[in-house]
């Protein structure tokens, strides 16, 4: 797994690609078999390719399903994850209708959770909504992202009274959101200052942050940035775009 990983840093997405066929070939168990998939499923985000990437994520969603009645606090929850996980790939590549189905297919699974938590029942509202405002920015569509904005920062300031911890871990992207609708309305100015507010080790934001800049005209904090993003180590859907998409940027081979 470790040296798959390490190949997609390096753009040997074929390489990486068979030392995960090989782990899921040789899992010792369904989980371990599922993490190798997940794992391939990432690969495949290095590559861009939303399709590939949704495939492998459904493997790992029938892995959970098998889980919901031992361990159905995880199992809703996980399929969830996986779900939208696979919708980021889509949507950052530019596949927005797959992105809105498989957003929606995430809060769908995730609610279906048994004495689901109100916490945690926000936490499902208020990803679709961060989710629509996303794609309604991608498409141009500036007051559809401003009613789903609203629409999530309501539901945040729910989830602070009803799980503060929770509220917590997902008040950061709210100024992510409000960065990335103002971005694509054509707001550089106003996209900064929210983004930088934001988690500012998360290679994704980086890249946004970069791309503020750049149309603001500032091409040295531009590549400064880009250059955090493509030198991230992380395996997930943020960290794989921010590095292909950065990579490129900077003319990197």
């Amino acid at each position: 797994m470790r040296q798959g990983i390490q190949l997609d840093l390096e753009d040997k997405g074929v390489e990486a690609r068979a030392a995960f066929q090989k782990e899921i070939d040789t899992a010792s168990t369904p989980a371990a078999k599922a993490n190798a998939q997940r794992a391939m499923a990432m690969s495949w985000a290095f590559e861009g390719n939303c399709k590939k990437a949704a495939q492998y994520e459904d493997l790992v969603i029938e892995f959970w399903k098998t889980q919901e009645s031992v361990a159905p606090e995880s199992a809703f929850y996980q399929e969830g994850e996986i779900a939208d996980e696979a919708a980021r790939v889509c949507i950052d590549n530019g596949d927005f209708e797959a992105a809105r189905q498989l957003y929606k297919k995430g809060h769908d699974l995730g609610v279906k959770e048994p004495n689901i938590s109100p916490g945690r029942k926000d936490l499902w509202e208020y990803r679709w909504e961060h989710a629509q405002a996303r794609l309604a920015a991608r498409q141009g569509n500036k007051a559809e992202a401003d009613k789903h904005v609203s629409a999530a920062q309501s539901i945040l300031e729910d989830m602070k009274g009803k799980d503060p911890k929770l509220y917590d871990q997902q008040k950061n992207f709210m100024p992510y959101l409000t960065g990335y609708v103002a971005l694509y309305a054509g707001d550089p100015k106003t996209a900064l200052t929210d983004l930088e507010r934001a988690n500012a080790n998360d290679a994704f934001i980086q890249y946004l942050i970069g791309m503020a800049y750049e149309k603001l005209g500032n091409k040295e904090k531009a590549t400064e940035m880009y250059k955090k993003a493509a030198a991230t180590r992380g395996h997930n859907p943020p960290a794989a775009f921010a590095h292909s998409f950065t990579r490129k940027k900077l003319g990197a081979s």
